[in-house]
């Protein structure tokens, strides 16, 4: 019998547009601030890199409140079932507050022994790097609470709301930044307050828009241990993934000063323009997971095919652009001639792996919107772990510098690349069961 048919799916660019700007709105403000810092030297941009690595990391491992409530939302909402989708939110929005005062404790307890540890011991760099981050992680509950808000608005296929919240909290922070750090006086510290700012603008609107949702607010534990299902899979994903690149960190902090700084402007654009292309993702995520949510695999289906294509088509532009802009993109985040030319060693590298990442993160929302995350955890710790993570931590001991530490993360794209194509050419993830509470 023939799949039955319903109103046409929003088109992949209408969905990914909107993700776009809040994804980007984050690390667009994290690169603004790589070149307000990088103006106080390399002793700041390192100690940015130490404090923001460690904060950044704690966020990826926890992305599974977005990602994770994404997917379960959208099953919902593909059925119908509104409020539903939205108690998904609920749900994740207490578990993202737990989840934030762990790590906020965690980091006040333990910033000096991590920045120290990340940085290769003590020094001006962790002791930069221990100040930012004991300001910053204020901020933690903030940003989980947003990612948790996201999640369940992009299921209902509501991205237009998330844009605002993002950019108003964004926007603050942006113009915060540079007036703390240097006419307040404030340094390096000045970016953290600017960050803790921001996200709470964010966290509150997120907030708001729950609340009017009209729902029952009660922790359900039954619920949120069934979201810690779908989210136990992504966590370990995550916990390889940013293990793998604190590990980069550490390998360039013990290169030295010109190294880090040089990685750090490196990968903060290589961040940036992974979000930029996950837009892709989320757009898949939300189109995938409501066909299956309605019964229609041939649906999911078109959808895959339609993301990778545009996925890889942005990632080629991207990449070409890289290349050409090279010589007006460097000196925006430092006047140092031997970080601009370490800087410049990876660039190759990072312009080369776009057109690739983009077909890898849209393949990878197509797996994560039809519950396909046991898949990804596995296909991602190989990849670090036969790829990254080797390649990285040999690059020191054999002299390999920035340009081993970037060899790896190549490497690492590629075996995904193989491993979600084979996966999606199959038909095996169209019924990937989902869990979803009662």
């Amino acid at each position: 019998m023939a799949e039955r048919t319903e109103r046409a799916a929003p088109s992949v660019p209408a969905l990914a547009l909107p993700a776009l700007v809040v994804l980007a709105a984050e690390p667009l403000y994290l690169l603004v601030d790589t070149a307000v810092v990088g103006n106080l030297g390399t002793v700041a941009l390192g100690g940015l890199a130490v404090g923001g690595g460690l904060l950044a990391w704690a966020a990826g491992l926890l992305n599974f409140l977005a990602y994770g409530t994404t997917a379960r939302a959208a099953r919902r909402a593909g059925a119908g079932d509104r409020p539903g989708a939205v108690s998904e939110g609920v749900q994740a929005t207490w578990l993202a507050v737990a989840l934030g005062l762990l790590v906020l404790v965690v980091f006040q307890l333990l910033a000096g022994p991590l920045t120290r540890a990340l940085a290769g011991g003590p020094g001006p760099v962790a002791e930069a790097g221990e100040r930012w981050l004991r300001i910053a992680s204020l901020g933690a509950p903030l940003l989980l609470v947003s990612l948790a808000g996201n999640g369940w608005l992009r299921g209902v296929q509501e991205l237009r709301r998330p844009v605002r919240y993002v950019l108003a909290g964004s926007l603050l922070s942006l113009v915060l930044c540079p007036v703390l750090v240097y006419p307040a006086g404030l340094g390096l510290a000045g970016s953290a307050v600017a960050n803790v700012a921001g996200q709470a603008v964010t966290a509150g609107l997120f907030l708001r828009a729950l609340a009017r949702e009209r729902v029952a607010w009660r922790p359900r534990p039954a619920a949120v241990r069934a979201q810690l299902v779908i989210g136990r899979d992504l966590l370990l994903r995550a916990a390889v993934l940013q293990v793998a690149f604190l590990a980069a960190a550490g390998v360039a902090a013990r290169a030295g000063t010109v190294p880090l700084a040089a990685h750090q402007i490196a990968l903060q654009l290589f961040l940036f323009l992974a979000l930029v292309l996950d837009a892709y993702a989320i757009a898949a995520q939300t189109l995938v997971g409501q066909a299956l949510g309605r019964g229609l695999p041939a649906e999911a289906r078109a959808t895959a095919r339609r993301v990778a294509l545009w996925g890889l088509g942005t990632g080629a532009l991207i990449g070409g652009l890289l290349l050409g802009l090279r010589g007006l993109l460097l000196p925006l985040f430092t006047g140092d001639p031997a970080v601009v030319a370490q800087a410049e060693a990876v660039w190759w590298f990072l312009a080369g792996m776009q057109p690739l990442a983009g077909l890898v993160f849209a393949l990878d929302g197509v797996l994560i919107g039809a519950g396909d995350v046991g898949y990804l955890r596995t296909l991602t710790i190989g990849s670090a772990l036969l790829g990254f993570l080797p390649l990285s931590l040999l690059a020191l001991p054999l002299g390999w510098g920035l340009a081993g530490v970037w060899t790896g993360l190549s490497v690492f794209i590629v075996l995904r690349l193989v491993g979600t194509v084979l996966r999606v050419a199959g038909n095996r993830w169209c019924g990937t069961p989902e869990t979803v509470a009662a």
